[in-house]
């Protein structure tokens, strides 16, 4: 018989953590469900500086912080893959590759993952030199050169964070200014050993004789002049992609983000998103855990 909870929950970054905690605070039957682990993207940030009143905390402490706080309270949790929902009136069947659980309400909460260039010899030397974690291969590459691709805030604090340990970083990026914010811009121009590389995008990744990463082939967008940076890793941070393939039959943005409003309610009735995954001007812990909240404050409502 499929076991049936008031609410389950996809996903534990911090606003699945969040939305845990106070489901279970509410005295709701629930499900945790996570593949990975607790944490989500937050474990692969070096250096969180802007939660309130946990300055310069890192993000596997912080994560391990809210783990610990749910793991308070008396929440089935679920290591599992999440195959697809089938969305039923009041009663949501969640199918995963450990069974299918029922749940008169379900969270969405499975966030993002990196953004791939899809270009030569990324899939080829993933892993041999690519990366799309600094914090979670960084010390591999401790005085060696390396190219970091992007301009937003996490492409800018992967810069800083290698610049601690590599020879040279090159910070390469497609325009002839950042993203990032100004004090992020700031730290990053005062290191010695960072050099940013304009106006230029990433053509191929090319492999040595070893078959590790040999150099990056890169492209200036102006003057189409090419040339290869001699590296020795190469790391990517150039955005995300929404984690929301299992979830066909809900409304979605052009890019796959779930759509939802101010209480997290999608356009499934009884299903609410949040976090990373949900369509929305600003992605960062803040918000997440405000989602989490959020969406069960909703979870509630709708159950009563």
């Amino acid at each position: 018989m499929e076991q049936q909870y008031d609410v389950i929950i996809i996903g534990a970054g911090p606003a699945g953590l969040t939305a845990g905690i106070y489901a279970a605070r509410a005295g709701l039957a629930t499900l945790l469900i996570e593949r990975y682990g607790d944490g989500g993207q937050i474990l692969n940030t070096y250096e969180v500086d802007n939660y309130p009143g946990l300055p310069q905390i890192t993000g596997g402490e912080l994560g391990s912080r809210m783990s610990e706080h749910l793991n308070r309270f008396d929440v089935t949790r679920l290591m599992a893959g999440v195959e697809r929902i089938d969305f039923s009136e009041g009663a949501h069947r969640v199918i995963t590759d450990e069974g299918t659980f029922i749940g008169r309400t379900i969270v969405l909460a499975t966030g993002n993952s990196p953004k791939k260039l899809g270009i030569p010899g990324e899939e080829e030397l993933a892993g041999a030199g690519v990366s799309y974690c600094a914090t979670c291969d960084g010390a591999f590459f401790k005085k060696r050169t390396v190219a970091v691709i992007g301009g937003g805030d996490v492409a800018v604090e992967d810069a800083i964070y290698l610049a601690r340990g590599c020879e040279k970083v090159w910070l390469v990026h497609r325009r002839d200014e950042l993203r990032a914010a100004k004090i992020l811009q700031k730290a990053l121009f005062e290191l010695p050993n960072v050099e940013v590389v304009w106006d230029s995008i990433p053509k191929e990744i090319v492999a040595a004789e070893s078959g590790m990463v040999g150099g990056l082939k890169i492209e200036n967008v102006r003057s189409n002049d090419t040339s290869v940076l001699e590296v020795s890793g190469v790391f990517i941070a150039t955005g995300n992609d929404p984690n929301s393939s299992y979830a066909d039959g809900i409304r979605k943005d052009e890019k796959g983000y779930i759509i939802a409003d101010e209480s997290c309610a999608t356009s499934v009735s009884g299903v609410f998103a949040a976090g990373d995954i949900r369509a929305k001007r600003l992605r960062q812990v803040t918000t997440a855990v405000a989602d989490g909240a959020n969406a069960i404050y909703s979870v509630q409502e709708y159950l009563i």
